[in-house]
């Protein structure tokens, strides 16, 4: 194994068939040797102060900053608002990121994902044998695997 690569998992997490995914997912990253990072496993609102919010929005961030890659979900009828956020923010640190589709609704149509999410991605993959290929790859160029400009 070439290190591990610290894999920050953006998704949605709002329904018990999209909290299935991602744990399916994170565990398939996992044993491919990958440190996964996703919100459903970090303290979640509970009371909904203005407080707990704060910290859990900071902690999303530094765990965005810590991690090497990105790994975003984007399936549904339109990517998940946070998903989308954490995307542009790790665009804007300059971490690359790997798109993930399943959804085979819009697969017959000429944009897949909205510009502006599809631009910043590395790869848009539609399984996650791609996504593991496409980490495996980052990993193996190491620090040069920077998004492009």
């Amino acid at each position: 194994m070439l290190g591990n690569l610290n894999v920050f998992l953006a998704a949605p997490l709002f329904n018990d068939s999209e909290r299935k995914f991602n744990k399916r997912l994170a565990s398939r990253l996992r044993l491919s040797g990958f440190n996964v990072w996703m919100a459903q496993e970090a303290p979640f609102i509970k009371h909904g102060s203005p407080e707990e919010k704060k910290r859990i929005f900071e902690s999303d961030l530094e765990a965005l900053r810590k991690s090497s890659v990105v790994v975003a979900v984007l399936d549904g009828k339109d990517v998940d608002s946070g998903s989308a956020f954490e995307i542009g923010y790790a665009y804007a640190l300059s971490k690359p990121i790997i798109g993930l589709k399943t959804d085979y609704r819009t697969f017959s149509r000429m944009e897949e994902v909205n510009l502006m999410l599809e631009v910043p991605l590395v790869r848009l993959c539609r399984s996650v044998e791609e996504v593991i290929d496409a980490l495996e790859l980052i990993q193996k160029k190491g620090k040069s695997a920077k998004r492009p400009s």
